[in-house]
């Protein structure tokens, strides 16, 4: 019986000291691939970097200032100035198109608000 014990706990210190011998690579390899990609993060940072300082130097008001002069005969752009801003209240915006009734509809029925319109309201008059 002492041997069977033996050969059972034997048994299963190899198969433990297998899976920890598996366990231990597939760690080492996770940790490998982090740092691979910890280093990818790390060049794709420094681009994006680059390409924001790329840009920054590209939009320079002076350098813009010039491309409009160069095209102004194509693209017609000249600066804006405050007079150009208005109140809302002075925008004209078109006027909503009434839905078409249809033709034996009775006139006195309310008509039904498109999808994604809020409720009417006592106060309005136009559908």
């Amino acid at each position: 019986m002492r041997s069977v014990f033996y050969l059972l706990t034997a048994l299963s210190v190899m198969g433990l000291a297998f899976w920890a011998y598996r366990e231990n690579y597939r760690t080492q390899a996770a940790i490998s691939e982090m740092s691979d990609i910890q280093r990818q993060i790390g060049r794709l940072r420094e681009d994006l970097g680059v390409l924001r300082a790329e840009w920054a130097y590209l939009n320079r008001p002076g350098r813009l200032r010039q491309l409009v002069d160069l095209n102004f005969e194509r693209l017609k752009l000249v600066p804006f100035g405050s007079d150009q801003f208005v109140d809302v209240g002075q925008v004209a915006f078109p006027t909503p198109k009434a839905p078409e009734r249809e033709p034996g509809a009775d006139a006195d029925m309310p008509v039904e608000r498109p999808a994604g319109f809020p409720p009417r309201r006592p106060q309005e008059s136009t559908p």
